[in-house]
């Protein structure tokens, strides 16, 4: 097609943003056509597709992406508390703060590879989730989380109009809640999705792909890797700290927890089951997580009794006790089976999978072409 942009990418980018605008149609079926959950799935497709080009593009693997999670968080809070109830302000002013952070914390973690900057941005993680949560509470409020109060000074807004009414994240007076929600963050997924697709397919990706395959062979050729794997890490820190504050934007809470270990924990699942690496495969993890945190978690007796009507009463009684295990609280369960079976079966995640079923049905539609031509070559002889 151009430089710019190849044919095949731009297939990929369109059917990926044809499957998310259509989401809400396309995921009700599936019961998880709600405005809140469609905007976490968005949220954290963001997550997964900036940890990505960490992990999947260099090879090194963060245990603390929810600092930089939760500072975007905190940053876009203290926006709408001190500045405007405006997205787009909050929203840069905690990409910003969250590069800054990536910066610092990239640059003494990537002093080392391997499980020691897995260890070290664990521990950069651990120690920022403490300092919200008990050392820096006139900042974070502490465990009790930071909200927005009419009494806020919202200095940019008190130069145009007067408080009146609840304090609710806005575009320019357009509320985002519900479905304008939806959409506000579909927009910066699709944004995050191209960004990391020209990433992959730049000079620049390829110089990331390379490190990741050996570092030390490049570093042995006269190159400087430092630069490379620091901007990737500040471009993966900035993008989570992009979907920390979009958090905040849908649901108007900053909170310590979202700092956790657990949260990183989570991001690392999503980019594997979906496929480390791979374009599209951290946004189906990111989803399919949510969707077994937010529905399966939701699920009880009632529904399984329901959902196994056709059964006899004695076989449907064992058939909800057992899978009762899997749902409701232990949703947990389900997700581990879900994940070991992944590794063990498709190393590659999700996307593997895909690849393995197209490869097939490619080499399918070969062979009936083959046996097409032979038959006709035999008829003609």
């Amino acid at each position: 097609m151009s430089n710019f942009m190849s044919r095949k990418d731009l297939t990929l980018f369109l059917g990926f943003a044809a499957v998310v605008l259509l989401l809400p149609i396309l995921a009700t079926p599936f019961g998880a056509a709600y405005p809140d959950l469609l905007q976490r799935f968005m949220i954290f497709g963001i997550f997964a597709v900036g940890f990505n080009i960490l992990f999947g593009l260099t090879g090194y693997l963060s245990f603390g992406h929810a600092a930089f999670f939760g500072v975007g968080s905190y940053a876009a809070m203290w926006s709408f508390k001190l500045l405007s109830l405006n997205a787009i302000p909050a929203i840069l002013f905690a990409v910003v703060m969250s590069g800054l952070f990536a910066v610092a914390v990239g640059y003494v973690s990537l002093r080392r590879s391997g499980i020691y900057f897995s260890i070290l941005t664990l521990a950069f993680a651990q120690m920022s989730y403490n300092l919200a949560y008990s050392v820096l509470t006139p900042i974070t409020n502490g465990e009790t989380g930071l909200r927005m109060t009419l009494s806020d000074p919202r200095v940019i807004d008190g130069l145009f109009t007067s408080a009146s009414g609840a304090p609710v994240p806005s575009l320019f007076g357009m509320s985002l809640s519900g479905w304008n929600g939806f959409y506000f963050t579909a927009l910066f997924l699709l944004t995050t999705f191209f960004l990391s697709m020209r990433i992959s397919n730049s000079p620049f990706g390829m110089m990331l792909k390379g490190i990741k395959s050996n570092q030390n062979r490049m570093n042995y050729t006269g190159f400087n890797t430092r630069p490379y794997t620091l901007t990737a890490f500040v471009i993966s820190g900035m993008l989570a700290g992009l979907a920390g504050s979009l958090l905040v934007v849908t649901d108007p809470l900053a909170g310590a927890e979202r700092m956790q270990w657990t949260a990183s924990g989570e991001v690392v699942l999503m980019t594997i089951l979906g496929g480390v690496g791979t374009l599209v495969g951290p946004v189906i993890g990111a989803w399919l997580i949510k969707y077994f945190e937010n529905i399966f978690s939701s699920f009880n007796d009632n529904v399984l009794n329901n959902f196994y009507s056709f059964l006899p009463d004695g076989l449907r009684e064992v058939v909800v006790a057992v899978s009762g295990k899997f749902v409701g609280e232990g949703w947990h369960l389900s997700l581990g089976l879900l994940f070991v079976l992944i590794v063990v079966f498709l190393p590659g995640g999700i996307m593997e999978g895909v690849r393995r079923i197209g490869a097939r049905f490619g080499h399918m539609r070969k062979g009936s072409k083959s046996s097409a031509r032979v038959g006709a070559t035999a008829a003609v002889g």
